[in-house]
């Protein structure tokens, strides 16, 4: 038989390589709507769909562990006794990888009383005696000894279960200096920690092998083990009942009885539904089509996934059109496409009709009117639909619900991304769409009308599972905000092409002096951009301390060598912190300059659904990264300045908008009197935790309340705190206690706000914005503690967040109602920035100061901080 025509088994420890996965990709990424966690089954499935590629197993078998008890823990009961107990996140991930494999056709083989790896050596044993080639693909080294001519082990990495290591006979000499059946000698005198297995007290892995070399086998060691002299000698002899009882362990069985030989393990055809139907509740998309792929099943005909029966849309002309929505007395689905920003199609639905046309300036004068009416209208991903229609002259009125904002709110933490996975989701059907790889796609896509038809249908689903107090943050604040960023992109922000590119060239003159000074303080150019070369200098040349471990290293991040720089100085550390600081100031200024637009305008793009408080960030360019309060900073904002035809610009902003929120929340009644005195807040803080009066407060004794009540907010311990002030942990303890008790009721909100979120699952702003937190009640420390700290945040950062883009809105619907010219332009980090035209600054600056003021009725007032200038920098308070 040549080797092409020889069967190929491959055997898989299933519960090995799913904890493996489970540990590679992080839990809070892997879940379903449910709260199911699914990154084990993720993560192996992903790795046994690319060996089934690669390999092309003719037969194939998974085997799974079905307990911790088995004849090993009879005979040692602590054997693998030091595992820890499962993480809740892993419970249930077994039994739904068993459906999928089931799914897929692959046997799922368990048996009682011993463990996977003596079926997978079982089967290994009986599939080489045959002819077969062997795979075995496990996490456990004992697997090792099953290594020869006719079995290869393929062992995961430590990145988890996307890189394996063959290992053949050679593979393992040459890692191990002995044969694979040998292997499990070594292990039996090192031990095993994974297993709880003792070894022989100083004896490594180079002294058992130099052992068994010289003695031929373990037995003979062990007979003649008064020949070795020394320490790790005696050792020998006072553990050789360890070693043999780790060698009994560790010995694979062959032989066991299974209801099933290679033969019966033959590779079937999968169920492509049954799959199909697992994966839909698991929202596995990407993968399902790699799994199809692998198992060379055709995703068409009765294997195609369910494809609901959408009307078929009428090409109307622009008169038709309109009659066509004039019939329409409910709410209409719109799906705009567009080609460079620019409206090129446009499609209607109704509940059972679509209706569709090209765009044209006849169809654009047609629909004005209906567009700017009120007729509800459903729309996923409206903003850049509507931009592009406000650029052909048309604006949108009477936007009812887009379901991609709607999907977010549901699910901040895993929100979709697109119809498609909305329509998976929701619906339970797949939304046609075209092959963007094939220049001729075999399937075409659904036509804009039927996008409108699957985006009403969406909605419909969504509204009977949006809770309520969800549905009404969508439709009074994320709605109306939506509208406003539409106007804020397009109108975009006047900045100097000169200023910026005056600061880049003076930046890279500095980042290039400051790398001559480092190289002359170690004597040699290095890359100052590699951490391989940073390491080198660092920690092998300097002998600075290592800093944390990484995959790569020791870690040389900008955090990492700040710390280093404040325990151990160095000149040369010094210097490549100023580089880094220069050179990343550069790159900001080189994306916001390459970023200007032909009208010498920068148009960023709001993203509603970027965070999972609810602020706002941007892209294209990210605004969110220009630095606050140093010197760099005004030299870049002063490059935003007021445009042609406008007088100067507004800056706005609340002071101390979180504090305030922590006020009205926690209904403490000192904090509240502080913000209603009209005094620095801070100050009159200081004076109640140190007992002096508010003039006696000096300036050290306010940084460390100011730093101890924002703190606060965001879960800060005491060993944070003295961390951030330089203090002694005891100092920052007793600062802690004193303020509490003059603040209990902060105290008792923050706890009390952690506990709800652990019982509703979830925290909730002033205004009914909901973050879910499934990991409050995990067992994992890590995990459920940055839970914590997240839910203390949540309610307050997502009020600031809500309060914000009331006040935007309102604001922006303000000026548009009082026809004036001026302008909201950015929104950036809870700063407003308005471009106000000549003679309207009163009329401006009422509306900006009255509808912050206003945008929420807390028990404590809402400050307004305004500013004026010609640039943003000299505008700002």
């Amino acid at each position: 038989m040549t080797d092409s025509a020889k069967p190929t088994l491959l055997v898989v420890d299933g519960h090995s390589l799913a904890y493996r996965a489970f540990y590679a990709l992080p839990v809070e990424n892997f879940s379903t709507k449910d709260g199911q966690h699914t990154n084990g089954i993720y993560g192996f499935l992903s790795m046994l769909v690319n060996l089934i590629k690669a390999e092309k197993p003719t037969h194939m078998a998974v085997a799974f562990d079905t307990s911790r008890v088995s004849f090993r823990t009879r005979e040692y009961a602590e054997y693998k006794a030091t595992r820890s107990e499962t993480p809740a996140e892993f419970r249930g991930q077994i039994p739904l990888l068993q459906e999928c494999l089931a799914a897929m056709n692959i046997p799922v083989l368990t048996k009682e009383d011993v463990e996977a790896d003596d079926i997978l050596a079982t089967l290994a044993t009986q599939g080489a005696e045959l002819g077969y080639d062997v795979l075995v693909c496990s996490g456990d080294r004992d697997s090792i000894q099953l290594v020869d001519d006719r079995v290869t082990l393929l062992y995961p990495s430590v990145q988890g279960v996307s890189q394996l290591k063959r290992y053949d006979p050679a593979a393992v000499r040459e890692r191990y200096g002995v044969d694979p059946a040998q292997y499990p000698d070594v292990a039996a005198l090192v031990g095993e920690t994974s297993d709880n297995l003792p070894g022989v007290p100083k004896v490594g892995e180079k002294t058992a092998v130099k052992w068994l070399t010289r003695f031929g086998s373990l037995d003979a060691l062990l007979e003649n083990a008064d020949q070795i002299t020394g320490v790790v000698g005696g050792n020998l002899r006072e553990h050789l009942d360890d070693v043999r009882r780790n060698r009994r362990l560790n010995r694979l069985l062959r032989d066991l009885e299974l209801p099933v030989t290679p033969a019966d393990l033959a590779v079937k055809p999968i169920d492509a539904q049954a799959v199909r139907d697992i994966f839909s509740r698991l929202e596995f998309r990407t993968l399902l089509p790699r799994v199809f792929e692998a198992t060379g099943t055709a995703e068409s005909g009765e294997d195609a996934a369910p494809v609901a029966d959408a009307p078929t849309p009428a090409e109307l002309h622009p008169a038709q059109l309109t009659a066509w929505l004039a019939e329409s007395d409910t709410e209409v689905g719109v799906t705009v496409v567009t080609e460079a920003g620019r409206v090129h199609r446009i499609g209607f639905a109704r509940a059972d009709a679509a209706a569709e046309a090209t765009w044209s300036d006849d169809l654009a004068d047609a629909l004005r009117d209906w567009l700017a009416g009120d007729t509800p209208k459903v729309f996923s991903d409206a903003k850049p639909q509507l931009k592009a229609l406000q650029r052909a002259g048309c604006r949108v009125a009477g936007l009812a619900y887009d379901v991609i904002l709607a999907g977010w709110l549901a699910r901040p933490s895993f929100p979709d991304k697109t119809l498609g996975h909305l329509v998976e989701r929701f619906l339970g059907e797949k939304l046609p769409e075209a092959d963007p790889t094939q220049l001729v796609p075999e399937t075409e896509g659904a036509t804009p009308g039927q996008l409108s038809w699957y985006t009403l249908r969406v909605a419909q689903a969504q509204r009977a599972r949006l809770p309520e107090p969800v549905a009404t943050v969508l439709t009074d604040i994320e709605l109306p905000t939506l509208l406003a960023l539409v106007d804020m992109e397009l109108a975009g922000v006047a900045v100097s092409h000169d200023k910026l590119s005056a600061f880049s060239g003076e930046l890279g003159i500095r980042a290039d002096g400051i790398a001559q000074e480092a190289y002359a303080a170690i004597g040699r150019e290095v890359n100052l951009g590699s951490p391989k070369q940073l390491q080198e200098v660092l920690f092998d040349e300097l002998g600075l301390p290592k800093t944390r471990k990484t995959k790569t290293g020791y870690s040389t991040d900008a955090g990492a060598l700040a710390a280093l720089q404040e325990t151990s100085p160095h000149p040369f550390l010094d210097l490549l912190l100023q580089h880094r600081e220069a050179t990343k100031l550069r790159q900001i200024i080189e994306s916001l300059d390459v970023a200007i637009g032909p009208d010498s305008r920068i148009h960023t793009t709001y993203l509603q659904t970027g965070s999972q408080t609810g602020r706002l960030s941007s892209t294209d360019p990210n605004l969110q990264n220009i630095p606050i309060r140093t010197d760099e900073s005004h030299r870049i904002r002063g490059a935003f300045e007021v445009g042609d035809g406008y007088e100067t610009l507004l800056t706005a902003d609340y002071s101390q908008i979180e504090m305030r929120i922590m006020a009205h929340l926690s209904e403490d009644p000192g904090l509240i009197e502080a913000f209603n005195s009209g005094e620095d807040t801070h100050r009159f803080v200081g004076s109640r935790v140190f007992g002096v009066d508010p003039a006696d407060v000096t300036p050290a004794m306010r940084t460390k309340v100011k730093a101890m009540s924002y703190g606060l907010v965001y879960g800060l311990s005491a060993f944070g705190l003295s961390k951030q002030l330089r203090i002694e942990q005891a100092e920052a303890k007793q600062l802690m206690t004193e303020y509490f008790a003059r603040f209990g009721a902060v105290r008792d909100y923050l706890r009390a706000s952690v506990e709800k979120a652990r019982v509703d699952g979830y925290t909730e702003t002033i205004f009914g914005r909901r973050r879910p937190f499934p990991d409050l009640t995990s067992p994992n420390r890590v995990l459920r503690e940055n839970a914590e700290r997240a839910a203390l945040n949540a309610p307050i950062q997502g009020s600031a967040a809500d309060i914000m883009k009331i006040a935007l809105f309102r604001i922006h619907r303000q000026l548009l109602d009082e026809q004036l010219t001026s302008r909201i332009l950015l929104q950036i980090h809870d700063e407003l920035v308005v471009e106000v035209a000549p003679g309207e600054w009163d009329a401006v600056e009422r509306i900006v100061r009255d509808r912050m003021g206003d945008a929420a009725q807390l028990s404590v007032p809402l400050d307004v901080q305004i500013g004026r200038g010609p640039n943003w920098d000299e505008a700002g308070h």
